[in-house]
């Protein structure tokens, strides 16, 4: 292989100016659209040697055909043009959104001579203001039915409208007081649309200053002793109360912001969106996007950002993110200018430059916080959904089957990974997956007593497991267990070092007949035994997302083995102490809730509890001192999980390995 592609600019060639540039494939189509401060210094990332560039980078260079690139004066305009080029285009190598749904919206026609309010998912209403998105149709219904009651305007269709005009009659909402009848001339229409500005008006966020006047001509007219009017006005505040009570305050009442949470992984990224105004929540949208290329976060807020406020969105004072983009200079100036180009809730156009930042602490923190485990709820649901999609299972076996030359689809998969702990505790996981779903009644554990390295340990549990293979064509019934089953596919986590393993034992096994592979999880690539090149399936791939789950899955079995190991360990080690009994040990581990914070403890802290000593402190802190410590990032879980003796105990591991719990 070349070091770069032969068609690679000279570097001379390349301006230093800020800029856009588009990789094109030998059909002219664009494959790709990015931006940069330095077009020579981002352009030359590209074309390093190839083997040094992400896998999937790689691709797109080796598939274009060329780059152009335009000179702009500024990053904000480098940002525009981007932006424009990427709608234009759509290159499959940038991020793609998957927002497949269609959100309804509360919309406040003030357009129309006489406005309207109304719930739709239309966005392109003339002269319309809109609120939301809302995540659910009946509870803006249920909003809306409250409201009218606090600001009766006209809600109905334009037939319904002229039918009460030609007949004289209104409709049912204006004979219980849900609609101010202008069609029949009961308010004059400058009064209805000055209800109609209020609605509008309260929903932007004001529900201070309506309360308070409610409140006011409440008391004025119980004073009055016209309490007619008074219970007209408590019935109408009660309204407005019951209505605000299904947007919960979250922050100031002066608030109006934008907050962004984002769960990716390596193909995918889920988005929430919760739209702050005047302290509450008065919006939510949710969608995922495809990635491609290796996207860094604060690119992904970008991209994230670009799609949010297209179209006629209309961004608030203060935009949230997890992080910020490294021109986020450029994408204020951005926002800023489609704040002005917007109008608020009373119609006017937007004033004050949009502000992009980082929640630091505090109510906004937490609120981002919120918005980010919402985004990683909807990332897993986002990939459940796809699991339980027949269709899409069946496309998945069958791509598997026609990227990695098998002669059947591959019904049944078998996933293996490797876990230790500083080299101690080695052991190992085995997953099962038919028709693509998890067979956990079929899951195994293994644990290894000895091992060089990972690649070792892959190999002695899978000439375990190979040992229970039932022969090829025999009935694995007759050999009374499910191990005996023969898969289809064998996927072990790791490039070509675990794969040439797994190849060995299966040689070593006289096992012949049965695929092997290895999924890298930095790239997501698929190694096949001898071979230079790994396979690479497309990002939003069914087939991909499969073995994704199922290496996932194989590690979080193993994780969860490794760590119950782990704890045992340490206790049966503290229970070796003299004078240190089960008892002791559980009343030890409960008092300082982790093995990591006993760990820490000193001498003197240990013998503060309750039945320990000095002398038995001391030999607390020495044998914990002595004992290997977790990996770095893989943190120990909580002490108060340990089992007690009255609880069963794993069996030892039987042949090829244990079964899991059920």
């Amino acid at each position: 292989m070349s070091d770069t592609v032969p068609w690679r600019p000279k570097a001379g060639e390349i301006p230093v100016s800020p800029g856009v540039y588009r990789f094109r494939d030998p059909k002219g189509r664009v494959l790709y659209v990015g931006k940069a401060k330095s077009l020579r210094a981002r352009l030359s990332n590209y074309f390093q040697p190839l083997r040094s560039l992400h896998e999937r980078t790689r691709r797109m260079v080796t598939t274009a055909a060329g780059v152009e690139w335009t000179v702009v004066g500024s990053e904000f305009e480098a940002l525009q043009l981007e932006y424009s080029w990427i709608k234009e285009f759509a290159p499959p190598f940038n991020v793609q959104f998957r927002d497949d749904k269609s959100y309804p919206y509360l919309a406040i026609t003030l357009g129309d001579d006489v406005p309207r309010v109304l719930i739709t998912r239309n966005r392109k209403l003339k002269g319309a203001k809109y609120f939301g998105p809302y995540t659910k149709v009946w509870a803006i219904r249920e909003t809306l039915d409250l409201m009218l009651k606090v600001f009766p305007m006209r809600s109905c269709s334009d037939t319904t409208y002229r039918r009460a005009e030609l007949t004289g009659r209104p409709c049912l909402l204006g004979d219980i007081g849900k609609c101010a009848a202008p069609c029949v001339g009961r308010i004059p229409l400058p009064a209805h649309r000055g209800i109609a500005e209020d609605l509008a008006s309260f929903m932007a966020g004001g529900d201070q200053r309506f309360r308070g006047d409610l409140t006011r001509r409440m008391r004025e007219a119980a004073g009055a002793q016209n309490y007619e009017a008074a219970a007209k006005y408590r019935d109408a505040l009660g309204a407005m109360e019951a209505a605000l009570a299904k947007t919960a305050v979250v922050l100031g009442e002066d608030v109006d912001a934008d907050v962004f949470g984002i769960a990716d992984d390596e193909l995918a990224a889920s988005v929430q969106q919760f739209i702050v105004r005047g302290g509450r929540i008065r919006g939510t949208r949710s969608w995922t996007v495809d990635k491609e290329l290796d996207v860094g976060r604060g690119e992904l807020v970008e991209t994230v950002l670009l799609g949010a406020y297209e179209d006629d969105a209309y961004p608030p004072r203060e935009v949230l993110v997890p992080e910020l983009p490294e021109d986020a200079d450029g994408l204020e100036t951005w926002l800023t200018r489609r704040r002005a180009e917007g109008r608020d809730a009373d119609g006017l156009r937007g004033t004050g430059r949009t502000r992009l930042r980082v929640a630091g602490r505090g109510e906004k923190a937490a609120l981002a916080e919120t918005a980010a485990r919402n985004a990683a709820q909807a990332l897993m649901l986002y990939k459940t959904r796809r699991t339980a999609d027949f269709t899409a299972r069946s496309q998945a076996l069958n791509d598997l089957q026609d990227a990695l030359g098998l002669d059947e689809a591959p019904l049944r998969i078998e996933g293996f990974d490797v876990s230790h702990l500083a080299g101690t505790n080695i052991v190992a996981s085995m997953v099962v997956f038919e028709d693509g779903l998890p067979r956990k009644d079929q899951y195994r554990r293994f644990n290894v007593a000895s091992s060089t390295d990972d690649t070792d340990s892959m190999y002695q549990v899978l000439r375990r497991r190979l040992a229970h293979l039932a022969d090829e064509g025999a009935a694995p019934a007759a050999q009374g267990e499910r191990f005996a089953y023969r898969p289809n596919l064998l996927v072990v986590d790791g490039g070509q070092p675990q794969v040439a393993a797994a190849a060995r034992a299966l040689a070593d096994a006289g096992v012949t007949g049965l695929a092997v592979v290895g999924l890298a999880k930095r790239l997501e690539e698929i190694w096949l035994p001898d071979s230079d090149f790994p396979v690479i399936l497309p990002r939003n791939s069914d087939a991909l997302f499969l073995l994704q789950r199922l290496r996932d899955e194989a590690h979080r079995f193993a994780i969860t083995h490794q760590r119950s190991r782990r704890k045992r360990d340490i206790a049966s080690q503290l229970a070796e102490i003299p004078g240190l009994g089960e008892a002791r040990v559980r009343v030890l581990l409960r008092h300082f809730g982790s093995v990591a914070k006993l760990r820490t403890a000193s001498v003197d802290a240990v013998a503060e509890v309750p039945g320990f000593g000095p002398v038995l402190a001391a030999a607390v802190v020495e044998r914990l001192a002595a004992t290997p410590r977790p990996d770095e990032g893989e943190p120990e879980e909580p002490a108060a999980s340990i089992p007690s003796p009255a609880e069963p105990s794993e069996p030892a591991p039987v042949g090829g390995g244990e079964p899991a719990d059920r």
